[in-house]
């Protein structure tokens, strides 16, 4: 069953990630906030991840080992290397939403989520889809067994405050189920 992402990530560029105290920051940030690192996943692009592979392959182990949660951002949309999904220690596939948008009226399209997603499965990784804005993407991407969807469809964007709101009072009546 497609659910909505509501989830601790956070997005990383490459400078961030490049810098020599990055591991030191986050375990930081974990002690400051006393967030488990088992709810934290940090998502990169596909060009983050290949610049430099083997460095990168070394910090995403240790964030791996520390129990963080990593993801791939975007994915289809950059390096057509498919060697990283086995070398780096990566828990989820974020198809693009540029793939999700015309899956509905592109054949193409539909079959390259449709691969993303098995190949997802195939390799033990968590799959979400981005950029869901319409019933009918919603429920190909359930029909496909995708894991997870975000977009206009389940919610706008929103700021702390009415999140905070939303998660005291429950999810909206209004969500798809």
């Amino acid at each position: 069953m497609l659910r909505t992402v509501c989830a601790c990530s956070v997005f990383w560029r490459a400078p961030e990630f490049r810098a020599k105290d990055f591991i030191e920051n986050i375990r930081a940030s974990l002690a400051d906030t006393g967030l488990e690192p088992r709810y934290l996943e940090l998502e990169l692009t596909e060009s983050v991840l290949m610049r430099n592979a083997e460095s990168t392959g070394s910090v995403l182990h240790v964030l791996a080992d520390l129990g963080i949660k990593l993801a791939v951002d975007d994915f289809g949309t950059g390096y057509s290397s498919l060697s990283y999904l086995r070398k780096f220690p990566i828990h989820t596939l974020k198809i693009d939403q540029s793939f999700v948008n015309q899956m509905t009226s592109s054949p193409d399209y539909a079959t390259i989520v449709s691969a993303v997603i098995n190949m997802a499965k195939s390799l033990r990784l968590h799959v979400i889809a981005e950029g869901v804005r319409t019933a009918e993407q919603y429920v190909l991407l359930q029909a496909q067994q995708c894991d997870e969807g975000q977009g206009y469809y389940f919610g706008r964007p929103m700021v702390a405050q009415a999140l905070a709101a939303l998660l005291q009072t429950g999810i909206s009546p209004t969500r798809p189920q």
